[in-house]
């Protein structure tokens, strides 16, 4: 049972959506244009990279909150962090009042490792840059953290379980990018250049 709390209030806390709020705000609608998601990276390219930045913030931000929050309340519990973590994720991918389509959980994917280990998430963040930078694609990013971080995190707490529980996300968010993989391959994926310099922006 308090599994199932945990993640009922990681689901619903990962449910609250920033992108979609600026766009309603700024009376656009993300999911409609660009890759069509409810997240940072699509608001840096609709909507200018001050709305990119406070979207991935606030995706981060309530990722981290909820394994805090888990942790502190359900100290029993081994995986009380993970789960609500990963519920998270799975409440930005699929947030039930937007007809279950959010965002791709990557910045909300970075805020769970955060909470979960700094240090790996310090690397992580390293990587990202690097690697994005490298290939101007922000997805590559992507991929390289959420492979890298079940396992490692599996082997340092040698614990399986953890490892599977963080795939659950991992897998999710693979297929949530499916169309970015065939977009790389051709040359027509987005890259991070076009997005800061707004190519596709929102007028």
């Amino acid at each position: 049972m308090k599994y199932i709390l945990i993640i009922l209030a990681g689901y619903l806390l990962g449910c609250s959506n920033m992108a979609f709020y600026l766009a309603k705000y700024k009376k656009a609608d993300l999911r409609s244009a660009g890759s069509g998601n409810l997240g940072a990276s699509n608001a840096v390219v609709l909507l200018g990279w001050k709305a990119g930045v406070l979207t991935a913030v606030h995706d981060i931000g309530k990722a981290f909150l909820a394994v805090l929050l888990a942790k502190w309340l359900f100290p029993e519990l081994e995986h009380a962090g993970a789960a609500a973590g990963v519920a998270c994720v799975l409440g930005h991918i699929f947030p039930f009042y937007l007809k279950f389509r959010g965002g791709k959980g990557f910045a909300s994917y970075f805020g769970m490792t955060l909470a979960l280990n700094w240090k790996l998430a310090l690397v992580v963040g390293i990587a990202i840059v690097a690697v994005t930078l490298i290939t101007d694609y922000i997805v590559c990013g992507t991929l390289t953290t959420i492979i890298t971080v079940p396992i490692y995190l599996g082997i340092h707490h040698h614990s399986v379980m953890l490892a599977l529980i963080l795939c659950i996300a991992t897998v999710v968010i693979l297929y949530k990018h499916r169309e970015n993989y065939p977009r790389m391959l051709n040359g027509t994926e987005l890259g991070l250049r076009s997005a800061i310099k707004g190519e596709n922006k929102l007028k």
